[in-house]
């Protein structure tokens, strides 16, 4: 028994580090996956609100206006008329950005 005891242990202390270098490393993958977005499954509503137009840019309801600039612009190129894509998500999407943007139909100017 002198000899198993000592031995033992000591590969018990080398299996708890591999273990946890193991974990660590796992831990450190986890971390630095892209996250995935999840898309909105569902019709627009009849009258937008700043939660659709968000989600419809991809960015947050109080978002700066670069950012939703940015989001415009990388949703339009997809989805524009002219390069295969659909006039009423055209619309939707435009109508999006300007209801992020602060300008609603009605509250632009006279002409």
């Amino acid at each position: 028994m002198g000899v198993e005891a000592p031995l033992l242990a000591g590969v018990s202390v080398a299996a708890a580090a591999l273990g946890s270098r193991y974990l660590l490393q796992a831990w450190q993958a986890f971390k630095a996956r892209p996250h995935i977005r999840r898309f909105y499954y569902g019709g627009f509503e009849p009258v937008m609100t700043r939660r659709e137009a968000a989600l419809i840019l991809g960015v947050r309801e109080r978002a700066a206006m670069e950012k939703i600039k940015e989001a415009h612009r990388r949703v339009m190129i997809a989805n524009h008329p002219d390069r295969g894509g659909n006039n009423y998500l055209a619309i939707k999407i435009n109508e999006a950005k300007d209801i992020l943007m602060g300008r609603t139909k009605g509250s632009g100017s006279v002409f």
